[in-house]
Parts: structure tokens; sequence; C-alpha cells
């Protein structure tokens, strides 16, 4: 049984969620925030061995700790390959506005639909744009789990006004690919509490 735990970082509140199976101390880390160091030493207190990060999409507050954790634990980084642009631009991912140019060290971009497994855990990667060109989410299929960055919040969805964001679209991947799953996915998303599927079918605006 998958389970997953979150830590709540930084000025925006940014949920930084890591996953493990029951029983075992391998971790994938989704979207370190601000403080990879503290990030590592928080894990290793509690015995638990990073295997991967993945990113969400590339905005500042979900990105702030990755290069500094990727290098602490050795492992590697996976994010959307429409995401690279971002990943790779202080102004495009607004950390050169929010006032710490920074941009992320990828090892693996994957695509629109590719599975992965690490240590046992398998997910499937869903391209999600409108809040950035490559935000995605990782869907834990077999385990019920949808880590939705900030494309799909409990009652609401990202933002689309800063780089590469696009009202309509995000509108469009959250009907097209995302209420298409099933009614009991649990929704764990980059800011804010947990939801259902069915939860934001009933009582999202923009779902409807």
């Amino acid at each position: 049984m998958l389970k997953i735990e979150r830590i709540v970082m930084g000025s925006v509140q940014t949920n930084c969620y890591f996953l493990y199976q029951e029983d075992k101390k391998k971790i994938i880390v989704v979207d370190p925030a601000d403080k990879g160091e503290y990030l590592y030493n928080s894990f290793k207190e509690e015995g638990f061995e990073v295997a991967a990060i993945l990113l969400t999409h590339a905005h500042f507050d979900h990105i702030w700790g990755c290069n500094k954790l990727r290098e602490l634990t050795g492992v590697q980084v996976f994010a959307c390959e429409e995401e690279r642009e971002l990943c790779e631009s202080a102004k495009l991912n607004v950390s050169e506005m929010a006032g710490r140019p920074y941009t992320a060290t990828v090892d693996w971009y994957l695509k629109d639909g590719e599975t992965v497994t690490i240590e046992g855990m398998e997910f499937k990667v869903i391209w999600t744009p409108g809040h950035t060109q490559g935000s995605c989410c990782y869907y834990f299929e077999k385990d019920n789990i949808l880590i939705s960055g900030d494309t799909l919040f409990e009652e609401s969805v990202g933002r689309s006004d800063l780089p590469t964001g696009n009202g309509a679209t995000l509108i469009r991947s959250l009907k097209e690919r995302l209420m298409i799953l099933p009614d009991e996915t649990m929704v764990f998303p980059g800011h804010g509490d947990s939801t259902t599927i069915a939860y934001e079918k009933k009582y999202n605006p923009f779902c409807k």
C-alpha cells in the first residue's frame, strides 16, 4: 500500500509531498518547495532515503529546493518535457521576479502518458497545460492517488496569468484529462487541502 505525506513550506504555503510503500523507507519527493537541505535533514532523521524528485511544474515556489536536495541525495529529477523552457529560465519560472533567480537541474524530461516505476511505485504522467505550458500531474493509479500540482485545487484551479499560462487551456486540461479519472481518485494539490475527483465534479465551478 502506498503512503503519502506532505510538508507545507514557504511564503505561499507550498505542499511538498513524499510517497513510499508501507514498511519501506525509499521515498519519491514531489515539488521540494524552497528548502532542499531542510527536507534532506528531515527525511534522514526519520530514516527515509530519497529515491527520486518529481516536479509538477517549474514555478519558483515548487523548485527552489530542488537542486540542493538533488545534490545531497544524488538522485535524479523528473519533469514533463513541455516544461523544459521554464525549468531553464529564471524569468519564465518567475523566480527572477520573486527576488531569487533560479533554474532547476532536470535529469529526465517525461512524455505525456509515460509510465514510470521507481522503487516499486508506478505512476503515469498526465500533461495538463494551462497553469504553465508544461504543468503535469502524477497519477498513481493502483492507489487512486493524483498529485495535481497547481492545475487543480479544492473547489478551484491554479492561476493562468503568469508566463506560458492560458486559462482556456487550463479548463480544457481539467475537463478532458482529469475529470475522466475515477471518482474515488484522491487529489493532492500544490496548495491547500486534498480532495477527490468526485467532489470536484460536484463543487468545483471550473469543472462544470
